[in-house]
């Protein structure tokens, strides 16, 4: 049974930061790459940032390079997303989920958090 449980969300200014974490309840948390998703309202689930199995290799979405930042702790079985510079457009629910390439490994999601940016 694979649990993952995304918090840190908010209400933040535009150019501001946020971290999200991801506690997964993954017997085998540290072989598996991980990712970030978002949700938009109306709009489809898109890629974020993934990580590595080790956290060596990091990919993210053109839209987000060179402002958020990936990270985990394979002793925690948490997964990170730093995200600074934040603008309006990031507003979205955060999934995490593993990855394989840049799609989704796991059928069942979180609750995700919301993540508002006002202008």
């Amino acid at each position: 049974q694979v649990r993952l449980v995304e918090s840190g969300g908010g209400l933040v200014q535009a150019g501001g930061s946020l971290r999200l974490s991801c506690a997964a309840s993954i017997r085998t948390f540290s072989n598996y790459p991980m990712g970030w998703f978002r949700q938009a309202p109306g709009k489809e689930r898109e890629f974020v940032a993934k990580i590595s199995f080790t956290g060596g290799n990091t990919d993210y979405a053109d839209s987000v390079k060179g402002r958020f930042t990936i990270s985990r702790d394979n002793a925690k079985n948490t997964l990170y997303l730093q995200m600074n510079s934040l603008k309006p457009e990031d507003t979205a629910v955060y999934y995490c989920n593993a990855v394989s390439a840049r799609a989704p490994v796991f059928g069942s999601w979180g609750q995700g958090t919301q993540v508002t940016v006002s202008s």
